[in-house]
């Protein structure tokens, strides 16, 4: 976006935003309540020259987000790093708001990110990250009942769980 050209200032200087938001209005929304508190600018005076998503580049390959927030609780504003394991930065930061919601009682419209990136297993910070970082992890299913088509559902005998 920029402020719109005037005869006093025909040249403006475009400024260009990152916002996770969940839809282009909401996405809108942000931009203009961030930049009135970055420059003399409102949507009364500027425009926006383009909204576009970001799609990731591997979608399908999981990773390791750090992302930066800054957020507002019932004692004051708190600046937070947090971690997490998904294949996009929109599910990363779906955890993050579900997380925030949870654990902080933070709702959505409180809650500032500041910067989210992919980070390398060397330099994740968590533990309950690093856990899933051993090539050799195993998710093992005990005590499964294999439900057969043709057999009755209700039986006199105990069913088998261990294989």
């Amino acid at each position: 976006g920029r402020k719109i050209p005037t005869p006093k200032e025909p040249m403006t200087v475009p400024y260009r935003m990152r916002i996770l938001a969940p839809n282009e209005v909401v996405a809108k929304s942000r931009y203009w309540y961030f930049i009135r508190q970055l420059s003399k600018m409102k949507k009364g005076s500027g425009e926006i020259l383009s909204c576009e998503r970001i799609h990731s580049k591997k979608p399908h390959m999981v990773k390791n987000y750090g992302v930066w927030i800054r957020y507002m609780s019932r004692s004051g504003i708190h600046n937070i790093y947090k971690e997490y394991r998904d294949t996009t930065e929109d599910g990363a930061i779906t955890q993050l708001y579900r997380e925030m919601a949870s654990r902080h009682r933070a709702r959505a419209e409180s809650i500032q990110v500041i910067k989210i990136e992919a980070i390398p297993a060397s330099k994740c910070r968590r533990n309950y990250i690093t856990q899933f970082h051993d090539y050799n992890l195993k998710f093992p299913l005990p005590h499964r009942i294999p439900r057969k088509l043709n057999n009755p559902r209700f039986t006199t005998r105990r069913p088998i769980t261990a294989f």
